[in-house]
Protein backbone atom coordinates (compact mmCIF):
# COMPACT_ATOMS: atom_id res chain seq x y z
CA UNK A 1 0.00 0.00 0.00
CA UNK A 2 1.73 4.10 -1.15
CA UNK A 3 1.99 6.14 0.97
CA UNK A 4 -0.40 7.98 -0.35
CA UNK A 5 -3.27 6.25 0.02
CA UNK A 6 -2.19 5.54 4.18
CA UNK A 7 -2.12 9.72 4.56
CA UNK A 8 -5.49 10.40 3.39
CA UNK A 9 -7.50 11.44 6.56
CA UNK A 10 -9.10 8.34 8.54
CA UNK A 11 -8.19 5.62 6.26
CA UNK A 12 -5.57 4.38 8.69
CA UNK A 13 -8.24 3.95 11.73
CA UNK A 14 -10.84 2.38 9.15
CA UNK A 15 -7.83 -0.12 8.65
CA UNK A 16 -7.25 -0.44 11.99
CA UNK A 17 -10.70 -0.78 13.30
CA UNK A 18 -12.02 -3.24 10.51
CA UNK A 19 -8.73 -5.55 10.97
CA UNK A 20 -9.31 -5.62 14.40
CA UNK A 21 -12.95 -6.48 13.46
CA UNK A 22 -12.05 -9.86 10.94
CA UNK A 23 -8.95 -10.45 14.01
CA UNK A 24 -12.02 -10.98 16.02
CA UNK A 25 -14.55 -12.99 13.92
CA UNK A 26 -11.32 -15.14 12.81
CA UNK A 27 -10.56 -15.63 16.44
CA UNK A 28 -14.60 -16.54 17.11
CA UNK A 29 -13.78 -19.03 13.64
CA UNK A 30 -11.57 -21.05 15.67
CA UNK A 31 -13.08 -21.02 18.95
CA UNK A 32 -16.21 -22.17 17.23
CA UNK A 33 -14.22 -25.06 15.26
CA UNK A 34 -12.27 -26.07 17.73
CA UNK A 35 -15.89 -26.62 20.23
CA UNK A 36 -16.87 -28.52 17.43
CA UNK A 37 -14.17 -30.78 16.73
CA UNK A 38 -13.93 -31.27 20.78
CA UNK A 39 -17.27 -32.64 21.33
CA UNK A 40 -16.65 -34.83 18.37
CA UNK A 41 -13.54 -36.31 20.21
CA UNK A 42 -13.73 -38.86 23.34
CA UNK A 43 -10.98 -38.36 26.17
CA UNK A 44 -9.01 -41.33 26.69
CA UNK A 45 -9.24 -42.59 30.14
CA UNK A 46 -5.68 -42.81 31.98
CA UNK A 47 -4.27 -46.16 32.47
CA UNK A 48 -1.45 -47.64 34.32
CA UNK A 49 0.41 -51.01 33.89
CA UNK A 50 2.06 -52.60 36.88
CA UNK A 51 5.54 -54.00 36.36
CA UNK A 52 5.25 -57.76 36.47
CA UNK A 53 6.13 -59.54 39.66
CA UNK A 54 9.18 -61.43 37.77
CA UNK A 55 11.56 -58.96 37.02
CA UNK A 56 14.45 -59.20 34.68
CA UNK A 57 18.14 -59.21 35.21
CA UNK A 58 18.89 -57.07 32.05
CA UNK A 59 16.50 -54.52 33.96
CA UNK A 60 18.97 -51.04 34.12
CA UNK A 61 18.35 -47.58 36.45
CA UNK A 62 19.80 -44.51 34.58
CA UNK A 63 19.76 -42.29 36.90
CA UNK A 64 19.91 -38.19 36.05
CA UNK A 65 21.74 -35.22 38.04
CA UNK A 66 19.42 -33.10 35.53
CA UNK A 67 22.49 -30.64 35.32
CA UNK A 68 20.03 -28.17 33.85
CA UNK A 69 17.67 -28.11 36.38
CA UNK A 70 18.25 -29.91 39.99
CA UNK A 71 15.86 -29.39 41.61
CA UNK A 72 14.31 -32.59 40.18
CA UNK A 73 16.56 -35.22 39.26
CA UNK A 74 14.90 -38.30 37.98
CA UNK A 75 15.64 -42.15 38.11
CA UNK A 76 14.76 -44.00 34.39
CA UNK A 77 13.91 -47.83 34.98
CA UNK A 78 14.67 -49.68 31.32
CA UNK A 79 14.58 -53.11 29.90
CA UNK A 80 18.15 -53.79 27.97
CA UNK A 81 16.66 -56.49 25.79
CA UNK A 82 13.45 -54.23 24.38
CA UNK A 83 15.07 -50.97 24.85
CA UNK A 84 11.57 -49.79 26.28
CA UNK A 85 11.46 -47.42 29.55
CA UNK A 86 9.30 -49.29 31.88
CA UNK A 87 8.79 -46.23 34.26
CA UNK A 88 10.17 -43.20 36.14
CA UNK A 89 11.06 -41.38 39.37
CA UNK A 90 10.93 -38.04 40.65
CA UNK A 91 13.91 -37.90 42.96
CA UNK A 92 14.58 -34.80 44.12
CA UNK A 93 17.34 -31.91 44.53
CA UNK A 94 21.17 -32.82 43.51
CA UNK A 95 19.57 -36.53 43.15
CA UNK A 96 22.44 -39.43 43.27
CA UNK A 97 20.79 -42.85 42.76
CA UNK A 98 18.75 -45.37 43.80
CA UNK A 99 19.70 -47.94 45.98
CA UNK A 100 18.07 -51.61 45.96
CA UNK A 101 18.04 -54.41 48.11
CA UNK A 102 19.31 -58.09 46.54
CA UNK A 103 15.65 -59.15 47.36
CA UNK A 104 14.09 -55.60 45.28
CA UNK A 105 11.58 -55.48 47.90
CA UNK A 106 11.45 -51.69 47.65
CA UNK A 107 13.42 -48.80 45.74
CA UNK A 108 15.39 -46.73 48.60
CA UNK A 109 16.04 -42.97 47.03
CA UNK A 110 18.00 -40.63 49.11
CA UNK A 111 16.73 -37.24 48.27
CA UNK A 112 16.47 -33.62 49.34
CA UNK A 113 13.38 -30.83 48.63
CA UNK A 114 13.37 -27.22 49.14
CA UNK A 115 10.33 -25.88 50.33
CA UNK A 116 10.03 -23.50 47.95
CA UNK A 117 11.59 -25.37 45.56
CA UNK A 118 14.90 -23.89 45.10
CA UNK A 119 15.36 -22.04 48.21
CA UNK A 120 13.71 -22.89 51.62
CA UNK A 121 13.51 -25.14 54.40
CA UNK A 122 15.62 -27.95 53.43
CA UNK A 123 14.10 -31.51 54.09
CA UNK A 124 16.65 -34.92 53.40
CA UNK A 125 14.39 -37.68 53.13
CA UNK A 126 14.50 -41.49 52.27
CA UNK A 127 11.56 -42.31 50.29
CA UNK A 128 10.51 -45.75 49.74
CA UNK A 129 8.84 -46.60 46.34
CA UNK A 130 6.91 -50.11 45.75
CA UNK A 131 8.51 -51.55 42.94
CA UNK A 132 6.34 -52.61 41.23
CA UNK A 133 4.05 -49.77 40.71
CA UNK A 134 6.81 -47.35 41.25
CA UNK A 135 4.51 -45.58 44.00
CA UNK A 136 5.87 -43.80 47.03
CA UNK A 137 5.18 -46.55 49.88
CA UNK A 138 6.95 -44.81 52.78
CA UNK A 139 9.33 -41.24 53.88
CA UNK A 140 12.06 -41.50 56.43
CA UNK A 141 13.25 -37.96 57.42
CA UNK A 142 16.98 -37.86 58.35
CA UNK A 143 19.19 -35.12 59.03
CA UNK A 144 19.42 -32.13 56.23
CA UNK A 145 23.54 -33.44 55.87
CA UNK A 146 23.06 -35.29 52.69
CA UNK A 147 26.43 -34.69 50.40
CA UNK A 148 25.38 -32.89 47.55
CA UNK A 149 27.86 -33.47 45.03
CA UNK A 150 28.88 -35.22 41.56
CA UNK A 151 26.72 -38.62 41.81
CA UNK A 152 28.86 -41.48 43.27
CA UNK A 153 27.58 -45.40 43.91
CA UNK A 154 29.66 -44.94 47.43
CA UNK A 155 27.61 -42.05 48.35
CA UNK A 156 25.47 -44.25 49.70
CA UNK A 157 24.56 -48.04 50.43
CA UNK A 158 23.34 -51.02 51.94
CA UNK A 159 24.80 -53.47 54.60
CA UNK A 160 25.37 -56.97 53.28
CA UNK A 161 22.14 -58.08 55.14
CA UNK A 162 19.87 -55.02 53.54
CA UNK A 163 19.16 -53.59 56.55
CA UNK A 164 21.09 -50.49 57.47
CA UNK A 165 21.09 -47.91 54.58
CA UNK A 166 24.31 -45.67 54.88
CA UNK A 167 24.02 -42.26 53.51
CA UNK A 168 27.37 -40.21 53.45
CA UNK A 169 27.33 -36.13 54.95
CA UNK A 170 29.30 -33.65 54.20
CA UNK A 171 28.54 -29.75 55.57
CA UNK A 172 31.63 -29.92 55.66
CA UNK A 173 31.98 -32.07 58.83
CA UNK A 174 31.76 -35.74 57.14
CA UNK A 175 29.19 -38.35 59.09
CA UNK A 176 27.41 -41.33 58.08
CA UNK A 177 23.06 -41.18 58.54
CA UNK A 178 22.33 -44.82 59.21
CA UNK A 179 18.80 -45.84 58.26
CA UNK A 180 17.00 -49.01 59.64
CA UNK A 181 14.99 -50.08 56.68
CA UNK A 182 13.08 -53.05 58.51
CA UNK A 183 12.16 -50.54 60.93
CA UNK A 184 11.83 -47.63 58.98
CA UNK A 185 13.29 -45.33 60.60
CA UNK A 186 16.85 -42.89 61.56
CA UNK A 187 19.07 -44.90 63.91
CA UNK A 188 21.94 -41.99 63.71
CA UNK A 189 25.12 -40.50 62.77
CA UNK A 190 28.59 -41.91 62.76
CA UNK A 191 31.30 -39.53 62.27
CA UNK A 192 34.10 -40.07 60.52
CA UNK A 193 36.38 -37.19 60.31
CA UNK A 194 38.37 -37.00 57.53
CA UNK A 195 36.93 -39.97 55.65
CA UNK A 196 34.27 -39.95 52.91
CA UNK A 197 31.89 -42.45 51.79
CA UNK A 198 30.87 -45.52 52.40
CA UNK A 199 32.10 -49.17 51.58
CA UNK A 200 29.85 -52.29 53.13
CA UNK A 201 32.26 -55.01 54.42
CA UNK A 202 29.29 -57.48 55.98
CA UNK A 203 25.94 -57.21 57.70
CA UNK A 204 27.35 -54.76 60.28
CA UNK A 205 30.49 -53.27 58.96
CA UNK A 206 31.91 -50.91 56.67
CA UNK A 207 34.52 -48.37 55.78
CA UNK A 208 35.22 -45.12 54.61
CA UNK A 209 38.50 -43.95 52.49
CA UNK A 210 40.45 -41.15 54.53
CA UNK A 211 42.83 -38.26 52.65
CA UNK A 212 45.73 -39.67 54.19
CA UNK A 213 45.28 -42.59 52.21
CA UNK A 214 44.25 -44.56 54.99
CA UNK A 215 40.36 -45.93 55.65
CA UNK A 216 37.96 -45.89 58.50
CA UNK A 217 36.69 -48.92 59.51
CA UNK A 218 33.24 -49.06 61.71
CA UNK A 219 31.64 -51.67 63.29
CA UNK A 220 27.78 -51.41 64.34
CA UNK A 221 25.48 -53.56 66.92
CA UNK A 222 21.87 -54.99 65.93
CA UNK A 223 20.21 -51.92 66.58
CA UNK A 224 22.79 -49.70 64.47
CA UNK A 225 25.05 -48.37 66.99
CA UNK A 226 28.76 -47.98 66.90
CA UNK A 227 30.43 -50.35 69.17
CA UNK A 228 34.06 -50.34 67.39
CA UNK A 229 36.27 -48.10 64.86
CA UNK A 230 39.61 -48.71 63.69
CA UNK A 231 42.11 -47.02 61.30
CA UNK A 232 43.98 -49.21 58.96
CA UNK A 233 47.34 -48.89 58.10
CA UNK A 234 48.25 -46.85 54.68
CA UNK A 235 46.51 -48.65 51.61
CA UNK A 236 47.83 -46.06 49.22
CA UNK A 237 49.62 -42.85 48.52
CA UNK A 238 47.49 -39.73 48.29
CA UNK A 239 50.38 -37.64 46.92
CA UNK A 240 52.22 -39.55 44.93
CA UNK A 241 49.65 -41.98 43.14
CA UNK A 242 45.68 -41.30 44.92
CA UNK A 243 42.87 -44.04 43.91
CA UNK A 244 39.85 -42.62 43.08
CA UNK A 245 36.70 -43.60 44.92
CA UNK A 246 34.75 -45.45 41.91
CA UNK A 247 35.58 -48.89 43.09
CA UNK A 248 33.63 -52.22 42.93
CA UNK A 249 33.37 -55.15 45.10
CA UNK A 250 34.72 -58.61 44.92
CA UNK A 251 33.76 -60.42 47.57
CA UNK A 252 35.46 -59.66 50.58
CA UNK A 253 37.53 -57.11 48.26
CA UNK A 254 36.89 -53.62 47.01
CA UNK A 255 38.83 -53.18 43.86
CA UNK A 256 40.26 -49.02 43.64
CA UNK A 257 42.10 -48.12 40.97
CA UNK A 258 44.77 -45.47 40.99
CA UNK A 259 44.74 -42.40 38.81
CA UNK A 260 48.26 -43.87 37.14
CA UNK A 261 46.19 -46.72 36.34
CA UNK A 262 46.80 -49.76 38.74
CA UNK A 263 44.36 -51.84 40.93
CA UNK A 264 44.58 -51.58 44.58
CA UNK A 265 42.40 -54.42 45.82
CA UNK A 266 41.26 -53.29 49.71
CA UNK A 267 40.16 -56.81 51.64
CA UNK A 268 38.81 -57.25 54.35
CA UNK A 269 39.93 -60.41 56.33
CA UNK A 270 38.11 -61.51 60.28
CA UNK A 271 36.89 -57.81 60.79
CA UNK A 272 40.68 -56.65 59.73
CA UNK A 273 41.30 -54.29 56.26
CA UNK A 274 44.32 -54.14 54.56
CA UNK A 275 45.95 -53.42 50.84
CA UNK A 276 46.31 -56.35 48.92
CA UNK A 277 49.10 -56.42 46.19
CA UNK A 278 48.58 -54.31 43.48
CA UNK A 279 48.65 -54.89 39.64
CA UNK A 280 48.53 -52.55 36.84
CA UNK A 281 45.25 -52.21 33.80
CA UNK A 282 48.26 -51.55 31.86
CA UNK A 283 51.58 -52.53 29.89
CA UNK A 284 54.82 -49.78 30.40
CA UNK A 285 54.15 -49.40 26.66
CA UNK A 286 50.23 -48.07 26.98
CA UNK A 287 51.03 -46.63 30.32
CA UNK A 288 54.01 -44.22 28.58
CA UNK A 289 51.04 -43.82 25.34
CA UNK A 290 48.63 -42.44 28.23
CA UNK A 291 46.29 -45.55 28.32
CA UNK A 292 44.41 -44.91 31.85
CA UNK A 293 40.80 -45.65 33.52
CA UNK A 294 38.69 -42.43 33.89
CA UNK A 295 35.34 -41.63 34.09
CA UNK A 296 32.59 -41.61 36.64
CA UNK A 297 31.55 -45.05 37.07
CA UNK A 298 34.31 -46.09 35.06
CA UNK A 299 34.73 -49.96 36.49
CA UNK A 300 32.57 -52.49 36.69
CA UNK A 301 32.29 -56.92 37.76
CA UNK A 302 30.40 -59.60 36.16
CA UNK A 303 30.80 -61.98 39.19
CA UNK A 304 30.50 -65.06 37.62
CA UNK A 305 32.71 -64.79 34.97
CA UNK A 306 35.43 -62.93 37.32
CA UNK A 307 35.64 -60.03 33.98
CA UNK A 308 36.54 -56.69 34.89
CA UNK A 309 35.35 -53.82 32.95
CA UNK A 310 37.03 -50.48 33.14
CA UNK A 311 36.64 -47.43 30.40
CA UNK A 312 40.06 -46.00 29.22
CA UNK A 313 41.19 -43.26 27.71
CA UNK A 314 44.39 -41.76 26.67
CA UNK A 315 45.12 -38.69 28.91
CA UNK A 316 47.85 -36.79 30.97
CA UNK A 317 47.86 -36.18 34.69
CA UNK A 318 44.62 -35.89 36.60
CA UNK A 319 42.85 -36.86 33.64
CA UNK A 320 40.69 -39.52 35.62
CA UNK A 321 37.84 -38.29 35.44
CA UNK A 322 37.37 -37.90 31.15
CA UNK A 323 35.34 -40.30 29.46
CA UNK A 324 36.58 -43.60 27.66
CA UNK A 325 37.30 -44.29 24.27
CA UNK A 326 37.57 -48.14 25.16
CA UNK A 327 36.32 -50.70 27.16
CA UNK A 328 39.00 -52.97 28.22
CA UNK A 329 38.45 -56.33 30.09
CA UNK A 330 40.43 -58.21 32.36
CA UNK A 331 40.53 -62.01 33.49
CA UNK A 332 40.46 -61.47 37.62
CA UNK A 333 42.26 -64.92 37.92
CA UNK A 334 45.16 -64.17 35.94
CA UNK A 335 45.20 -60.55 35.74
CA UNK A 336 45.21 -59.99 32.05
CA UNK A 337 43.08 -58.17 29.85
CA UNK A 338 41.62 -60.48 27.44
CA UNK A 339 39.35 -58.04 25.52
CA UNK A 340 39.60 -54.14 23.81
CA UNK A 341 35.93 -52.59 23.24
CA UNK A 342 36.00 -49.32 21.01
CA UNK A 343 33.48 -47.16 21.51
CA UNK A 344 31.86 -45.58 18.77
CA UNK A 345 31.13 -42.15 21.29
CA UNK A 346 32.69 -42.02 24.88
CA UNK A 347 31.12 -42.87 27.84
CA UNK A 348 31.53 -42.02 31.75
CA UNK A 349 29.90 -44.90 33.28
CA UNK A 350 29.61 -48.33 33.08
CA UNK A 351 27.36 -51.74 34.72
CA UNK A 352 27.17 -55.21 33.81
CA UNK A 353 24.49 -57.37 34.70
CA UNK A 354 24.77 -60.26 36.58
CA UNK A 355 23.23 -63.06 34.97
CA UNK A 356 24.84 -66.03 32.50
CA UNK A 357 23.97 -63.81 29.23
CA UNK A 358 25.53 -60.10 30.56
CA UNK A 359 24.66 -56.87 29.17
CA UNK A 360 27.11 -54.05 29.48
CA UNK A 361 25.42 -50.34 29.82
CA UNK A 362 27.23 -46.93 29.31
CA UNK A 363 25.77 -43.54 29.60
CA UNK A 364 27.79 -40.39 28.96
CA UNK A 365 26.58 -37.49 30.69
CA UNK A 366 26.57 -35.46 27.69
CA UNK A 367 24.32 -36.93 26.04
CA UNK A 368 20.33 -38.17 26.62
CA UNK A 369 21.23 -42.11 25.57
CA UNK A 370 21.59 -45.44 27.17
CA UNK A 371 24.15 -47.23 24.93
CA UNK A 372 23.49 -51.38 25.34
CA UNK A 373 26.38 -54.12 24.57
CA UNK A 374 26.76 -57.74 24.37
CA UNK A 375 29.60 -57.78 27.42
CA UNK A 376 30.73 -61.11 26.21
CA UNK A 377 31.70 -60.51 22.40
CA UNK A 378 31.72 -56.66 23.20
CA UNK A 379 29.06 -55.72 20.35
CA UNK A 380 26.88 -52.96 20.17
CA UNK A 381 23.21 -54.32 20.63
CA UNK A 382 21.34 -51.16 21.10
CA UNK A 383 21.23 -46.78 21.44
CA UNK A 384 18.50 -45.84 23.68
CA UNK A 385 17.72 -42.69 23.32
CA UNK A 386 15.72 -39.16 24.73
CA UNK A 387 17.03 -41.03 27.84
CA UNK A 388 16.97 -37.82 30.64
CA UNK A 389 19.12 -34.63 30.03
CA UNK A 390 22.22 -35.64 31.81
CA UNK A 391 22.63 -39.67 32.76
CA UNK A 392 25.41 -40.60 35.48
CA UNK A 393 24.99 -43.90 37.52
CA UNK A 394 23.50 -46.84 36.38
CA UNK A 395 22.50 -49.04 38.72
CA UNK A 396 21.46 -52.75 37.91
CA UNK A 397 19.67 -55.47 39.95
CA UNK A 398 22.19 -57.83 42.00
CA UNK A 399 21.36 -61.44 41.68
CA UNK A 400 19.04 -62.66 44.36
CA UNK A 401 15.26 -63.00 44.55
CA UNK A 402 13.15 -61.74 42.30
CA UNK A 403 10.55 -59.06 43.32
Amino acid sequence: MSRELLAKPGLYSHLRRHGRLAGRAGLLALLLLGGMAGAELQPEPLVRQDLPATGSAHWVWVNDLVFQHMVDGKAFLFDGDSGNMLGMLSTGFGFGAVVIPRDRSVIAAPETYLSRGTRGTRTDVVTLYDPRTLDPIGEIVIPPKRASSMPMRASAALTDDDRFLLIYNFTPAQTVTVVDLRARNFVGEVDTPGCALVYPTGPRSFFSLCGDGTALTVRLDEAGDVIARERTPRLFDSEQDPVTEKAVRDGDTWLFDSFAGDIVPVETVNGHTHAGARWSLTTAEERKAGWKPGGLQHLALHAGSRRLYSLMHQGGPDSHKDPGSEVWVYDLGTRERTQRIALEAPLMSIAVTGDDEPLLFGVFIGAPELRVFDARKGTALRTIREVGLTPTILVTYEPGSPP
